[in-house]
């Protein structure tokens, strides 16, 4: 599923315009996005949990020459499901 397809199948299911979903949607992704950015977790009970993780410096090999190299220390994005997404997961489910 793309952002598309899922746009189609909101809009389906809850009788509004494409373009109207398409706005909400872009709305939430847009304010997910700023709280993980600014270091707040974004936790949606049953769905999951979006957060950052700290990855420390290390030290890392070039896969073509062998020869150690510095990573520098990063933050990433991390996604955690929740338990009933992991339910629907392992069972097959659909809405």
């Amino acid at each position: 599923m793309n952002k598309t397809d899922l746009i189609a199948i909101v809009a389906e299911k809850t009788g509004q315009s494409r373009a109207v979903v398409a706005g909400v949607i872009d709305a939430a992704f847009d304010a997910i996005g700023d709280s993980v950015a600014t270091g707040q977790p974004a936790s949606f009970i049953g769905f999951g949990t979006f957060a950052t993780v700290a990855r420390p410096a290390r030290t890392g090999r070039n896969p073509k020459t062998g020869e150690p190299l510095q990573i520098a220390a990063s933050i990433a994005p991390k996604f955690t499901p929740g338990s009933v997404f992991k339910a629907k997961v392992k069972h097959g489910e659909s809405a």
